[in-house]
């Protein structure tokens, strides 16, 4: 019987600090395609025509206030914090089967969120972030790359904007 890779524990860095230990959650992006309904004469029906990308964000909870982070509030590049996840995936049928993922990701927090505070009991930092590069990568072998300024989409070594951008002169 086949059991899938779950993934057993992960890692998150900030600017290249390792928050082992004291990040405690992550929504990791999602990968969405902006879409738009079509629909005109001599069709059977309505298809959606892919408009690009959608926006990338990713959320970050930490177990502490971090004055690393809070450093970097305001920050003025919109690619100014790097952000990685890395997690080991396990699958519990055959446990020598680790795979080893990666999620590269630029932005800046929108948000920096400190929430309540109350004695006795736990304080977390939420993070938004609004990214302009992903990359995830899968033992080693880079799978997506997407840099929104740079008008790259980079899927299992292809890259499927180079056209529109040699069309553009970019």
């Amino acid at each position: 019987m086949a059991l899938p890779k779950k993934v057993k524990n992960f890692n998150t860095f900030l600017d290249g600090e390792s928050y082992a230990g004291r990040a405690t959650e992550i929504a990791l992006p999602k990968l969405a395609r902006k879409m738009e309904e079509f629909d005109a004469g001599g069709m059977l029906g309505p298809v959606d025509i892919d408009m690009g990308q959608e926006k990338l964000e990713s959320e970050i909870t930490l177990a502490e206030f971090s004055r690393k982070v809070l450093e970097t509030y305001g920050v003025g590049s919109a690619d100014g914090v790097q952000m990685r996840f890395r997690g080991a995936a396990v699958n519990d049928g055959t446990t020598s089967e680790t795979d080893a993922i990666e999620i590269t990701m630029r932005g800046r927090f929108k948000e920096i969120d400190m929430g309540s505070v109350k004695r006795g009991e736990n304080t977390e930092m939420k993070l938004n972030a609004s990214l302009t590069y992903y990359k995830y990568t899968l033992n080693g072998e880079d799978i997506i790359e997407i840099d929104m300024v740079n008008m790259i989409c980079i899927v299992n070594g292809v890259d499927r904007l180079e056209e529109q951008r040699e069309a553009l002169g970019i």
